[in-house]
């Protein structure tokens, strides 16, 4: 089922559903060109990471179709608030039904934080989807619990800002309020989304690969070690920038444009 809903800043906005849980999504670009699936990170949604940081009109400009959808329990999506609609593998599976719903073969695939990893899910399980890949925000963090993710969840949870205390918990808390979401829904998200790669499945991912992390962000863990165990992949260091800025500097846009032209 597909239905047009709304427009974002000139941006036409459509849904689907998978299993009963609608997902929103944009698709801008001319219709024979190839695809860039960009999949947005934690508490974020495609307009706060895609529209707004410039990605939309970079890559359209660039002569690229773009496609970026919220996951669910995000942006204008369905969000449930049972942690099992949340495993990285049925997000990523998402991904790959808005793919097929479009009738859309092969794309490069663009993910940044949570979204790297359900990239990396999807490129797992339907490699023949995915042209290539990029990963932001996401280092060795997708093979190793670096950071404590219950502290969000209970940031997330509590009565007010005020009552978190955690500087972490606090930051995704404040973010999370700024973009209006649904909490309890995040909560489950943040709880059942943290699933890691093994380094074999890292080294069996055939795409080839950027990695792009800023050089101040305490959360992705470094993109090096990430790369020595993949087939074909790339780092990029975002210089200055930590998890929050990187994602829409100037440095990642310019070596994202040459290395999907050269895949």
């Amino acid at each position: 089922t597909l239905a047009v809903f709304g427009r974002l800043a000139g941006i036409k906005m459509a849904e689907f559903f998978r299993d009963g849980v609608r997902i929103a999504f944009l698709d801008e670009g001319p219709r024979d060109a190839p695809v860039v699936h960009c999949i947005h990170g934690f508490a974020s949604n495609k307009s706060v990471n895609w529209v707004g940081p410039g990605w939309v009109k970079t890559l359209t400009d660039a002569g690229y179709r773009v496609i970026a959808h919220d996951n669910r329990g995000h942006g204008d999506s369905d969000k449930p608030h049972d942690e099992d609609n949340y495993h990285a593998t049925v997000m990523a599976d998402d991904a790959a039904a808005l793919l097929s719903h479009l009738n859309i073969e092969k794309a490069h695939v663009m993910g940044y934080s949570m979204g790297a990893r359900i990239s990396a899910f999807l490129a797992l399980r339907n490699p023949g989807m995915v042209r290539s890949l990029i990963i932001g925000g996401l280092g060795t963090a997708m093979i190793e619990n670096l950071n404590k993710w219950g502290t969000i969840a209970d940031a997330l949870l509590a009565p007010s800002l005020d009552d978190v205390t955690d500087e972490r918990g606090r930051m995704f808390r404040a973010f999370a309020d700024q973009t209006g979401s649904d909490r309890i829904a995040l909560a489950a998200c943040i709880t059942a989304s943290r699933t890691l790669l093994t380094p074999d499945q890292v080294a069996s991912i055939q795409a080839p690969t950027l990695i792009a992390v800023g050089t101040k962000d305490d959360i992705a863990g470094p993109p090096q070690p990430l790369a020595a165990m993949m087939k074909a992949a790339t780092v990029v260091d975002i210089p200055g920038r930590d998890h929050m800025l990187a994602v829409g500097d100037k440095v990642f846009k310019a070596a994202v444009l040459p290395f999907i032209a050269a895949n």
